[in-house]
């Protein structure tokens, strides 16, 4: 009994107190794992990354004052030819030199905008223009001209208004195919109602409405009062158009009555939808 408890106790001994076993050695530590960034590290890595930003920069800047350089400094990109297109009544060299384009400056620097608004300015007949650049050593004025519908005699004069009623010139003889306007309406009861300036635009307003084969043929627009205003047209046939309502629908009545009756010489279209005819 006394061996066997001898033996208990030494085993209890090498297993430490209370049955516990004594820890072993440590296990070494895990190295750390490697970055997934590569490349250098520290101060010399970052001046590395910073060269190829800092050349980008550089080259961006270079070839930025290269570019204002062709467009402002060289002689490759200025304005050395101007044209003008769109003309009938005008000529192009008046265009020209109204626009005054300045030949020689750099043409990205031409002020579009000043120029059209010069044109319209000095030349009351252009109704609009468009300046564009024809690139590398051009301008080109697109013209459009304003049209008479109606003329204002003035002493040996007429003065050409057009569709808006704009007055934009006068001329010393009368377009063909512009009929010339005759206003009597001192007189008119309705005369403080409707001014001069209002019965000009109904007559601008009936001329400018009229059929194109008929406009043609009309020589005077007389207007005697609001809704009393008559046509003159060749051959010595009168028009009875009233006032300056339904102009679209007394333009088609007044066509089918001078195809139904080339003879006749007295037109009633006062009423569009009941016109009437006399003297065939």
């Amino acid at each position: 009994m006394a061996g066997a408890t001898t033996a208990q106790r030494g085993t209890s001994d090498r297993s430490g107190r209370g049955g516990k076993r004594r820890p072993g050695p440590s296990k070494p530590p895990k190295p750390p794992k490697s970055s997934k960034r590569s490349g250098p590290r520290g101060p010399g890595g970052a001046r590395a990354r910073r060269v190829p930003v800092l050349a980008s920069l550089a080259a961006a800047v270079v070839l930025a004052a290269g570019g204002t350089w062709a467009l402002y400094g060289s002689s490759w990109l200025r304005v050395e030819k101007v044209t003008a297109s769109g003309t009938e009544v005008l000529t192009p060299e008046q265009v020209l030199a109204a626009a005054a384009v300045p030949v020689g400056a750099p043409l990205v620097g031409v002020d579009t905008d000043e120029i059209a608004s010069r044109l319209r300015r000095r030349l009351p007949r252009i109704d609009s223009v468009d300046v564009v650049r024809a690139w590398p050593h051009g301008i080109g004025l697109k013209v459009t001209e304003r049209k008479p519908v109606l003329l204002i005699k003035k002493e040996a004069e007429f003065v050409e208004v057009d569709a808006s009623g704009v007055r934009f010139d006068t001329v010393g003889r009368a377009p063909a195919g512009v009929p010339v306007l005759e206003l009597t309406a001192e007189h008119s009861p309705s005369a403080r109602r409707f001014d001069e300036q209002r019965l000009l635009r109904e007559a601008v307003g009936i001329a400018g409405s009229l059929p194109a084969a008929i406009a043609k043929e009309t020589l005077q627009v007389k207007v005697r009062s609001y809704d009393s205003v008559l046509l003159q047209l060749t051959k010595g046939r009168t028009v009875v158009w009233g006032s300056g309502e339904l102009g679209e629908a007394k333009g088609r009545a007044l066509t089918a009555l001078l195809k139904a009756s080339p003879k006749a010489d007295h037109f009633d279209v006062s009423v569009p939808t009941a016109p009437a005819v006399s003297g065939s």
